[in-house]
This record gives C-alpha cells, sequence and structure tokens, in this order.
C-alpha cells in the first residue's frame, strides 16, 4: 500500500506544491487525489477526512492522518529514514528545521500581496515596505544557510526546507520581486529543478484558470527555462507501448524530437506537452 496525498489545484496550491515535493523529490510513492478549489463544496467537505480541512493532507499507509505540511515532513522522515528529508548532519539539520518553520509560520505580507500563481508572471510590481521586509528576512536566512552549507541547496542536497521554499522562490519568480544575486541564482535553481517544473507543468494544463488568483499587474514571460516544442497528435506508432506514467496501454500521442509517443489519457500527454524535457 502508499500513502494518498492529497492537494489543491495545482497552479495556485503553494501549501500542495510543498507536500507533493516532500513526496516526488524524495521517491516516496503516493496516490494523489486533487481538491477542487473552484467547487462550491469547502475543502473540508471535499477531503470527507476530519478534522483535516486544508490541503495538503495525506492519509498514510501504516496508518494515520498527517493534515499539517510540516507534520507530514516529519512524520515522513520518521517512517522513511532512508529518503533523507533532513541533512544527516546536526548542525545543517537544525538549520534547515529553523528555516522550515520560520516558512511555516511567517512572510504573510508576501503570501498576501503575491499569491502563487504558476500560470502567469508580472512586471512591475510595487514592493511596500513590509513587502520588502520580508524580502529582506528570506535573503538573510537563505544567505545564512547556504553560506553555512556550501549549496547547491539551502543545507546542501535538497531537503525539506528547499520544498517549503519553492513556492517562495515561484512568487519571487512570477512578480519579479528584487532581491540580491545570492537569492536570485537560489530561485533559478527552483526554477530548473526537474521535479519543480513537473508540478508547474500539470498546473498549466489542469484544472480552470481561477480569475481571484489574478493580480492587476502588466504580464510577462514566465521567467524559468523555456519548454522545448512539442505537439499533440491523434495517433501514430509510438515508441511506447505503456504510458510512461501508470504502465496503462497508449491511446494518446505527442510528437517530440521527431518521434512519437504515446499517454494512456489525454492529461499524461498534455502534462507533457506542457514541458516534455521536464
Amino acid at each position: 500500500m502508499t500513502d494518498t496525498l492529497h492537494i489543491g489545484d495545482y497552479a495556485y496550491s503553494s501549501w500542495s506544491l510543498r507536500g507533493w515535493l516532500l513526496y516526488h523529490r524524495f521517491d516516496i510513492p503516493c496516490r494523489i487525489a486533487v481538491v477542487d478549489f473552484n467547487r462550491a463544496e469547502s475543502v473540508a467537505a471535499q477531503l470527507a477526512l476530519p478534522p483535516a480541512r486544508t490541503v495538503p493532507c495525506a492519509e498514510l499507509s501504516g496508518g494515520g492522518l498527517a493534515w499539517d505540511s510540516l507534520a507530514l515532513a516529519e512524520e515522513l522522515a520518521c517512517r522513511r529514514p532512508e529518503a533523507g528529508l533532513w541533512p544527516t548532519d546536526p548542525v545543517r539539520r537544525a538549520t534547515a528545521r529553523s528555516l522550515a518553520a520560520e516558512m511555516h509560520a511567517g512572510f504573510a505580507t508576501l503570501r498576501t500581496l503575491c499569491p502563487m500563481n504558476l500560470r502567469l508572471a508580472y512586471a512591475g510590481v510595487p514592493v511596500p515596505a513590509p513587502l520588502a521586509a520580508d524580502l529582506a528576512r528570506i535573503e538573510e536566512i537563505w544567505s545564512f544557510a547556504l553560506a553555512q552549507s556550501g549549496g547547491p541547496w539551502l543545507c546542501g542536497e535538497y531537503c525539506v526546507a528547499d520544498a517549503f521554499f519553492a513556492p517562495v522562490a515561484a512568487r519571487i519568480a512570477g512578480y519579479g520581486l528584487p532581491v540580491g544575486e545570492t537569492a536570485a541564482r537560489y530561485v533559478a535553481r527552483h526554477l530548473s529543478d526537474p521535479a519543480f517544473r513537473r508540478f508547474r507543468a500539470m498546473g498549466l494544463v489542469r484544472g480552470e484558470t481561477l480569475a481571484r488568483y489574478a493580480q492587476e499587474h502588466a504580464t510577462t514571460q514566465w521567467p524559468g527555462p523555456a519548454p522545448e516544442a512539442a505537439q499533440a497528435v491523434d495517433r501514430g506508432s509510438s515508441v511506447n507501448d505503456i504510458c510512461p506514467y501508470s504502465g496503462a496501454p497508449v491511446a494518446h500521442f505527442l510528437g517530440f524530437r521527431g518521434r512519437t509517443w504515446g499517454f494512456c489519457n489525454a492529461f499524461c500527454r498534455d502534462k507533457t506537452l506542457a514541458d516534455p524535457t521536464a
């Protein structure tokens, strides 16, 4: 049996991105169940897993329910010690836990003024003093961690702290927020990370565009790596007989680099179409 991870809309749910990365960045298998932010029913009603009322929420295969992202990180670290969610070095582990906890509890202005939106990027976004203060604090703790570890991620190897700051990187990039060179390099590392790119690709093709997340700023191109060109095709002799995601027989097709690839359904094809090299 595997865990079931309940998440919200890929394009907009920053906490869902954190939970998803805890599984996919550390190769922990899980089944994904998606809560629809555009339905009349509340998230709690759609989950039907009291006392959980937010996403991410994980039904753990060994028993138990984790309805808080930091609790989920700690529980996965206990149940899957081989996955390496936290640094083994005690000094770096203390830093990583402090970073994750501060992200979990703080930066309210950034969250309020710059809601995560993986479908849009903005230019010319004003930075009032409270937002500038959040950015300054983020730069301070990122710089401390990177200097202590030497990188490439906050505490050396990718860990929970990086998963927790991935949506912050998305906000800084997506709103064109001013940060220094060290922070900008760290943001770019997230935008290039294949797991982050896969999550964003799903956000581009699954679910509706939710107008309530749009901001009144000029839009611009997403600042991450430009995806290679691919195209949906009606049929073809694909190089694979089973879907690379599900293992089911192929029925939908994609042309990429002069070859045809098969997928079990339109979503598997379309998420690959959005960023095939990811």
